[in-house]
């Protein structure tokens, strides 16, 4: 969420960040209700002011034996305006607030403008693997090991879900290991298993509702969601609370399966584990104060660059266009890594920098080192998304009999298996 002041005085920087992100928001309205929201606020007060001078009067006049009728009227209808006004108030205030939270978050200057085709390059790690004869893609690798089970899964949940069976669950399992492990032991973070299901609150306060309900999974007796991603309930795990200095910065690393119904998506991307509605990713989160959050940001790209490079899979780093950037994002980085079967780079994280936008939103502060109350900022990245690390990681390590030989930082959480 945006500062209101900073909206009333920056009119055009955020109307052309809403252009540029592509999102339909009336920024005209919202000021409107802002300005009406203040007169009635200031006629309330008022109101409310000479309710209490009046209120004073009469038990003061009964005291002195004077008839306090006039006054006792003029009371009524004094408290008959609070009351109307309370009403148009309230009504006027949750609708500002409600489409307040429709305006993105104002991209960092150093994004490009425009749609994907205007996502810039920023660097590469490796190379394109080379071999000796003709990669076959995941599918095909897949089905000569037996490591998904894809025919019968459409029966259970619909088109969109996957699952993984034999050496194949044995891989996903050894790699959400590995990453946990890794952001634990090398990068400093610290573990949390937080809850799938989350209110709707939570699902505001991180930005995905109201934008993006109709993209998730929502169970609609206790209007609680199925989280996308770990960032909801990690992010959140703080909303509402005020952080003494002492606690930054906070480092948390999360596991959890991510659900999302992509409304729109169809036919892109969509074949095998490229694209699917239930997926695992390790998630990786901060909390800093706002003048460190963008060296946290290229701290956190590295953390996630790590996980490649000690998996060794080719990969590059691209600053997302605003066209392509989330809702509630400033700035982010992608990691697409190389899959040599399917001939194109997969995106395998997200890093981003949401500055004070989402501790707006769900209210999560600290007190400085002077004793003032601020937002912190708060930065989250994939580390990584198993799907297409997958895909990754069995397209570049096959063979030409289609067996895979496995990165040795991987047998460990394999009970010793190096081959499948």
């Amino acid at each position: 969420m945006l500062d209101i002041k900073f909206i009333r005085e920056n009119v055009d920087i955020v109307q052309r960040a809403i252009k540029n992100k592509n999102e339909k928001c009336d920024l005209k309205m919202i000021l409107e209700l802002d300005e009406k929201k203040r007169i009635l606020q200031f006629d309330f007060d008022t109101m409310r002011a000479e309710q209490n001078r009046v209120s004073k009067q009469i038990p003061e006049l009964k005291k002195q034996k004077i008839i306090a009728t006039e006054l006792i009227t003029e009371m009524q209808n004094i408290s008959k305006k609070v009351k109307a006004l309370s009403t148009e108030l309230s009504e006027v205030s949750v609708k500002f607030e409600n489409e307040l939270l429709r305006i993105p978050n104002i991209p960092h200057r150093e994004v490009p403008i425009g749609g994907e085709s205007e996502n810039k390059f920023i660097k590469k790690w490796g190379s394109k693997k080379t071999f000796a004869f003709q990669p076959k893609d995941h599918l095909v690798l897949a089905e000569k090991n037996d490591l998904l089970e894809l025919k019968r899964v459409p029966k259970l949940s619909g088109t969109g879900f996957i699952g993984y069976k034999n050496k194949g669950a044995l891989l996903e399992r050894a790699l959400i290991n590995f990453m946990l492990d890794f952001h634990i032991q090398k990068h400093g973070y610290t573990e949390v298993s937080l809850p799938v299901l989350v209110n709707r609150k939570t699902m505001t306060g991180t930005g995905q509702l109201p934008k993006l309900e109709d993209d998730m999974y929502r169970i609609e007796q206790d209007d609680l969601f199925l989280v996308p991603t770990a960032e909801v309930s990690v992010t959140n795990l703080y909303a509402g609370e005020i952080l003494p200095l002492k606690m930054l910065p906070q480092k948390f690393v999360s596991y959890s399966p991510c659900f999302r119904r992509e409304a729109g998506s169809y036919g892109k991307d969509t074949k095998g584990l490229q694209r699917i509605h239930q997926f695992n990713k390790v998630e990786i989160v901060r909390f800093v104060q706002p003048e460190n959050s963008y060296q946290v940001l290229e701290e956190m790209l590295k953390d996630a660059e790590d996980i490649l490079q000690a998996l060794g899979l080719h990969y590059r780093v691209l600053t997302l266009a605003t066209g392509d950037l989330s809702f509630a994002s400033a700035i982010t980085y992608d990691l697409e890594v190389w899959a040599p079967g399917a001939g194109k780079y997969l995106e395998v994280s997200s890093v981003s920098n949401f500055e004070d936008f989402q501790a707006r939103r769900a209210s999560i502060r600290f007190r400085d080192i002077d004793d003032k109350v601020r937002f912190v900022h708060t930065l989250n990245g994939s580390g990584l998304a198993t799907p297409r690390t997958f895909i990754a990681l069995i397209e570049t390590y096959q063979n030409e009999d289609g067996s895979i030989t496995l990165p040795d930082v991987l047998v460990p959480y394999l009970s010793g298996l190096k081959k499948l």
